[in-house]
């Protein structure tokens, strides 16, 4: 380690811990640097990886192996080994040996004693060993470590990865998105939607090939970065039905205000989130000491209020402008839409965004 590099003590959760000195503030989700700082902005991040680590655990009838792969400051694997409770252990791996040792500094000043730290190359560890829970969080793309990833998940395990490429995923570079998830992206206003599906859509063809199904249990998107937490299920004929949730949305398709121009995807179509599983995260989220649990608390209350709503949205600033017309509130289109018997939900994609099942035609009416 430098011996010019310098310390700092922060705490996240209910751990306090060492992170390298950084000299300048980062609200993205961070960047290639030789020296694995703290970033803060993926505080929300990694507090909701602590509840749903601990909804794995709670559901487990066996000890449960939990993988922090891409670990840099170490921080979340740190705080799993150290918030959690039950029958666990924790692997925190980085290939970076100032990462490897500010890891090992940080597990001895806590003392903790189920986890083990690894100074590894991702997919080479992934190889070696299995998991009930692989926690995929790298600067840039998760593809390269996905298929390893599933080779190395249990059966009923969790993979859980970040996308911080999102001008791929949303369209900005569509040739891009497709040598990365071999699928065409849709620059629109329900680009964030699509590509999240795109990165699910990504993860099902690689469980295809091993025999084995993918289940979301929650997905979503911030502005800076795609997070998806899928149970992998060993089956073929469930691996079958999963791959009936991959397809491309063909040209001349109406989605949110806008029309296709050529097919987009393949991507996942089933369910983004499990309602059942959002629901005992927020009792979890209850019980944890967590500095973002309000927001983490108002995303899932979104997540769950969209859970069950079709895919991709409306939102009222694109009707306004596809129909020339100032926007009425959120409030009133909702009423409107119920009184008619149609389902309308939020949607944490966007704060002007909606989901129904009502025609675009209904829509149109009800909007003017």
């Amino acid at each position: 380690m430098n011996k010019n590099q310098s310390f700092e003590a922060i705490t996240e959760g209910t751990t306090n811990v060492l992170v390298f000195k950084n000299k300048e503030s980062k609200k993205g989700p961070g960047s290639k640097d030789k020296v694995p700082f703290y970033n803060p902005s993926m505080e929300l991040n990694r507090d909701l990886s602590i509840v749903m680590c601990q909804w794995l655990i709670n559901n487990s009838k066996s000890h449960v192996n939990l993988l922090d792969g891409l670990a840099a400051s170490g921080i979340r694997g740190v705080r799993l080994a150290n918030e959690l409770d039950g029958d666990f252990d924790v692997t925190i791996n980085d290939w970076n040996p100032d990462a490897f040792k500010l890891i090992k500094k940080n597990i001895e000043k806590l003392k903790l004693k189920n986890v083990e730290s690894t100074n590894s190359n991702l997919n080479t560890l992934l190889s070696q060993n299995k998991f009930n829970y692989i926690d995929v969080d790298p600067f840039g793309s998760p593809v390269y470590f996905i298929d390893s990833a599933m080779r190395s998940i249990s059966n009923y395990g969790i993979i859980a990865c970040t996308a911080t490429d999102t001008a791929a995923l949303c369209g900005t570079y569509p040739k891009v998105c497709l040598r990365r998830y071999g699928a065409i992206p849709f620059h629109s206003s329900v680009m964030k939607e699509i590509g999240l599906r795109i990165l699910l859509g990504f993860v099902c063809r690689t469980a295809g090939v091993y025999d084995k199904e993918i289940k979301p249990l929650i997905s979503y998107v911030t502005d800076h970065y795609f997070r998806v937490y899928i149970q992998i299920v060993n089956s073929t004929s469930r691996a079958n039905d999963s791959m009936k949730n991959f397809s491309v949305v063909k040209s001349n398709v109406l989605i949110g205000a806008e029309t296709t121009k050529e097919d987009i995807g393949p991507m996942w179509m089933g369910k983004l989130q499990d309602k059942r599983v959002v629901k005992e995260l927020r009792t979890i989220l209850f019980e944890k000491q967590l500095k973002t649990k309000n927001e983490v608390w108002k995303l899932l209350d979104l997540l769950e209020e969209e859970a069950d709503a079709p895919a991709f949205f409306y939102t009222t600033d694109g009707l306004a402008s596809a129909l020339k017309k100032s926007p009425p509130k959120m409030e009133k289109i909702f009423e409107k839409l119920k009184n008619k018997g149609f389902e309308v939900t939020r949607t944490h994609f966007s704060p002007t965004g909606f989901k129904t099942n009502a025609p675009k035609n209904v829509i149109e009416k009800v909007f003017k």
